[in-house]
């Protein structure tokens, strides 16, 4: 059994280093292209069921993806990207100048600070993970996806590994991570690539 999770193609939030947690915004002109990338690196894999979080750029992700396999995509509202709170929307600079007090709490504490308004890292992995859970046990070669925070939040739980090292499992726009099961044991075939977007 594997499991492959995906991160959705480049939105123009992205391009321009916006927050982006539940905005929900649709993919670039290069996000399309990346995704398009994403599926044709994908298209012989043995995909039995897709999941995606139901914010447009996850779901155009999944979609052109889809166009190889010819699955039912199942949407998830767990796989939302994590409640940024007052700082959705907000610039990284501005996130910097604006949230610096904050950040500095964060970076040693983000698996149970919540963002302002917003969500905590804990709570985001206990949702996403309750969804995969379920997604586990049907035992099946499942293609999931998602955004970055809900990916290494369930990246962490698969390595068990604390919240605190989450930066170890973020992952790229229209990146694909590989992990395959035998045994109940999980084991990270390939982790953040995106070497289908080259060239």
């Amino acid at each position: 059994m594997q499991l492959i999770l995906i991160r959705h193609g480049e939105t123009l939030w992205n391009k321009e280093k916006k927050v982006q947690g539940l905005t929900d915004i649709a993919l670039s002109d290069i996000g399309i292209m990346q995704a398009k990338r994403l599926a044709l690196s994908l298209k012989d894999h043995p995909v039995e069921t897709i999941y995606a979080s139901p914010l447009k750029r996850a779901c155009q992700t999944a979609e052109i993806i889809n166009d190889y396999h010819r699955k039912e995509i199942m949407i998830h509202r767990e796989l939302v990207e994590m409640d940024m709170g007052d700082f959705e929307g907000l610039s990284y600079q501005e996130l910097m100048t604006r949230g610096s007090d904050f950040l500095k709490r964060w970076m040693t504490n983000p698996a149970e600070l919540k963002m302002p308004n917003g969500e905590s890292l804990e709570e985001l992995q206990d949702r996403a993970w309750s969804v995969m859970e379920k997604i586990i046990a049907k035992a099946e070669n499942a293609l999931i996806v998602s955004h970055n925070f809900t990916i290494a939040s369930i990246l962490c739980r698969l390595r068990n590994i604390s919240l605190s090292e989450f930066r170890s499992a973020c992952v790229g726009t229209a990146s694909k991570t590989i992990i395959h099961f035998a045994d109940g044991e999980a084991a990270i075939d390939i982790l953040n690539d995106r070497s289908h977007l080259q060239g």
